[in-house]
């Protein structure tokens, strides 16, 4: 077919995308047959038939189409257009491409074990090169550095001759940064980001790709009719998911695996996936091919209140999101993501089911939306009306200046039905939380509860109480806060338990209060503590939530703090 006819193929199937029933189905097998039987003439065009696609992988028609799609996908990275446009298609995603982006630590720490042959320095992206050769000594044996102190081979010369002939630089640096800072990973993470070093994942049939991304399903769901729409939110917070099943640590080292993929290929990275802990992943089923891999971080890794999980959208087992997670106080602070591929689909109804979901596994019953997934700082945001998409399904500013704003939009869209709010009127919006709840108006939640001035307030006591020394203080608030609450032993805590009571240590010592709590309050309070290094973060938040008095003392400590 010229390259004129796949143009108008193509077209033809994006219009068709998200259009179901018998007819549609005959035609976009018909059209992506005609295609995928052509040689594409270009990079742009290979990959709008690879989101096609994957469109059409994660809501196929029926068996047939996903038959004619799964094959497509399979061999899509070995097509001789594909070969041939390989280098335009770097950061697509597509099987076989290279992937250029600045990972996180632990990202390029698990790629370098992976593939240590392909993870390469992006010479031409690095940033700092110098900050990166001033760490060659400490990367080398002491028996090198005479050289390294007298003969200038430059840092690619001196990688070029250091790293393994297994590795390439790439790896070899986030190999060596590892292995010289362990096993401190909070000082490989520090010392590696503060680097900046940018890599080049060279793409082959093993590395990630979105063409091949997929988790297994026991059942497809065909889809047949429209997308439902706008969901009633009280609604979906009723409706739990269908089940909830604790992935065993293998499956969770998959799971990982294959949500680290998604970001990779995305030239993404999210801490919570990075430092994901595969002893606490969670298969969520929603139903009609709904499901979620839900992600807790490793314990060392969670933030001292809220409790963080990530949670993989898929779709008929094909990645189509993701959704972040903050929860404390019977509140939930929700980060929703719907990749580019799956956009116009049904992101209303998807985030229906992550109400009732989040509701279900964190007892939430007030859910907020930060002012960045809004677009405040975030372009992507306000090119796809983010704001009005919550705002349509109830969400509601409560800062005056937003609700006088929003309230000035609807009253002009009501006069015209034309007008859609500029670019600059979105950004005012976009600087307030929006709010949605099941209850009464609270304001112990996130959002509205200054959560970051516990560690000021630890940083006050420290200061003030122990000049500075935090070792001192360390030891000292752990014995004082094992007294209040009543601890007289720590046999039996693992240690992440115990690395848990030391966080929260200073901050018991501050809550107010605590002194005449009963005898079982106390104990349960150090129960709280305790299950923050548990195997399951989100039992924490349960623990939390059911002890009136600590979330009533530590919201008093925290909005008595003066900055």
């Amino acid at each position: 077919m010229a390259a004129r006819g796949v143009a108008g193929e193509l077209a033809r199937l994006e219009a068709l995308r998200w259009t179901f029933g018998d007819t549609a189905a005959h035609e976009r097998r018909t059209r992506l047959a005609r295609v995928l039987r052509s040689s594409l003439p270009g990079a742009a065009a290979i990959e709008r038939l690879h989101e096609l696609l994957l469109a059409a992988r994660a809501y196929p028609d029926d068996r047939a189409t996903l038959a004619l799609v799964s094959r497509a996908l399979r061999s899509f990275g070995a097509r001789a257009d594909v070969r041939r446009h390989r280098g335009a298609l770097t950061d697509s995603g597509i099987a076989g491409s290279d992937t250029r982006f600045a990972f996180f630590a632990p990202t390029a720490r698990r790629l370098a074990a992976r593939w240590p042959k392909l993870l390469e320095i992006d010479w031409e992206a690095l940033a700092s090169p110098d900050a990166l050769e001033a760490w060659l000594p400490l990367l080398a044996h002491e028996g090198e550095v005479p050289g390294l102190d007298e003969i200038d081979y430059g840092l690619r010369g001196w990688l070029a001759r250091m790293k393994g002939a297994g590795e390439s630089d790439g790896a070899f640096v986030a190999r060596a940064l590892a292995a010289r800072l362990a096993p401190d990973d909070f000082l490989f993470e520090r010392v590696h980001d503060g680097l900046e070093p940018a890599y080049r994942l060279r793409g082959d049939a093993t590395t990630p790709s979105r063409t091949h991304d997929e988790w297994p399903v026991a059942k497809m769901h065909f889809q047949h009719e429209p997308f439902a729409g706008r969901p009633d939110l009280a609604k979906a917070a009723a409706t739990p998911p269908r089940a909830v099943r604790a992935l065993a640590e293998a499956e969770g080292e998959k799971a990982l695996a294959l949500a680290m993929s998604c970001m990779v290929t995305r030239s993404r990275d999210l801490d919570v996936f990075a430092w994901g802990d595969p002893r606490d992943v969670r298969h969520v089923d929603c139903g009609d091919g709904l499901e979620f891999l839900m992600i807790g971080a490793l314990p060392e890794r969670r933030l001292l209140l809220e409790s963080v999980y990530g949670f993989l959208t898929l779709k008929n087992g094909v990645p189509v999101g993701y959704v972040l997670t903050s929860a404390l106080y019977r509140s939930a602070e929700l980060a929703f993501n719907v990749f580019d591929t799956f956009r116009g689909a049904e992101a209303g109804p998807v985030y229906g089911k992550v109400i009732g979901m989040t509701r279900a596994l964190f007892g939430t019953d007030t859910f907020t939306i930060f002012p960045y997934q809004l677009g405040d700082g975030n372009d992507e945001a306000i090119e796809s009306g983010a704001w009005w998409f919550y705002q349509k399904l109830g969400f509601r500013p409560r800062a005056r200046a937003a609700r006088a704003l929003m309230q000035a939009e609807l009253t002009r869209m009501s006069r015209d039905k034309r007008h859609r709010s500029s670019e600059a009127t979105l950004r005012k919006l976009a600087t307030h939380n929006l709010y949605w709840s099941l209850g009464s108006h609270r304001d112990d939640i996130i959002g509205e509860l200054p959560l970051p001035n516990a560690g000021i307030a630890a940083t006050k006591l420290v200061a003030k109480r122990f000049a500075g020394d935090r070792a001192r203080a360390a030891a000292e608030c752990g014995r004082e806060a094992a007294a209040l609450l009543g601890v007289r032993s720590f046999d039996g805590w693992s240690a992440e338990e115990r690395h848990a009571w030391r966080r929260w240590a200073p901050l018991v010592t501050l809550l107010p209060g605590v002194s005449r709590w009963t005898a079982a309050e106390r104990a349960a309070a150090a129960d709280v503590i305790r299950a923050k290094g548990g195997p399951r973060e989100d039992a924490f938040v349960h623990a939390f939530d059911a002890h009136p008095q600590l979330g009533e003392a530590l919201a008093r400590l925290i909005r008595g703090v003066r900055a």
